[in-house]
């Protein structure tokens, strides 16, 4: 069984960083932190005069970059925790390859659980995991769509993605509905328009909307920690839910 005996953290911003060390040691007191570092230069500088931690927690967006230039810089062989605020795209394609990841605000269980499962992974090595070419590739790609090429009458119409305020799925299928107030089918499920669609002007909010961040008119507290969303020519009220108010309001913010 692995026993982590030191970790190294990867965080920015104070206030988080004060949390992860709180945390951490209700869980496990014995652990040592080697230390906290809010940089990829510093990070990569630590690396490069010390020798690695049993693991390290990784912050997505450090100070001066994203932690991912990291790994061309300073060779890593440890394990690596990654943790985000906002980038669901990314925490899909950790979990789809198995890499750990904690969604910010970091939970007490959430961190304890990622812990034993680094500690009972033995049998699979780090150099198992994906490499960082692979993750890469999945969380950064080349582009985002910018269009749909949907049918219409006798023939096709071409639709912009900077015209729709936002998504929206119901019985099955799934509707664009554009700032001007029109409504069109498209024939993408809202998980595939996930992928798809550039996540600094969308978010899905709930299992039904995904909605531009132009769209958004006010943004109303909910009851039980959920966010209630007017939105451009919409009559219904969009509800975020109390897991993904967090990473709406960083999302909105950013």
């Amino acid at each position: 069984m692995n026993v982590i005996k030191n970790i190294l953290i990867l965080e920015d911003e104070k206030p988080n960083s004060d949390r992860i060390q709180r945390l951490m040691l209700k869980i496990r007191p014995d652990i040592k932190i080697l230390g906290v570092l809010p940089s990829v230069k510093k990070t990569v500088e630590w690396f490069l005069a010390n020798e690695g931690p049993d693991l390290v927690l990784m912050d997505i967006q450090l100070a001066d970059g994203v932690s991912f230039d990291i790994f061309s810089l300073a060779d890593i062989k440890c394990p690596v925790i990654f943790t985000t605020a906002y980038d669901e795209y990314a925490v899909k394609a950790f979990k789809y390859n198995s890499i750990d990841y904690l969604l910010k605000p970091i939970e007490k269980d959430e961190l304890e659980a990622a812990f034993i499962k680094f500690e009972t992974s033995i049998h699979q090595s780090y150099q198992q995991y994906p490499s960082i070419e692979e993750l890469l590739s999945q969380i950064r790609p080349k582009e985002y769509r910018t269009r749909f090429f949907l049918p219409y009458r006798d023939g096709y119409r071409k639709i912009n993605v900077e015209d729709i305020a936002f998504f929206y799925s119901q019985l099955n299928i799934s509707y664009a509905n554009l700032f001007s107030g029109e409504q069109v089918v498209v024939p993408q499920t809202l998980e595939m328009l996930e992928q798809e669609l550039e996540p600094k002007n969308f978010f899905r909010v709930n299992r039904q909307y995904i909605v531009h961040v132009n769209a958004i008119e006010k943004v109303h507290n909910f009851f039980n920690g959920k966010l209630k969303l007017i939105v451009k020519n919409h009559e219904q009220d969009v509800i975020v839910s109390r897991t993904k108010a967090p990473l709406f309001k960083t999302w909105l913010d950013y």
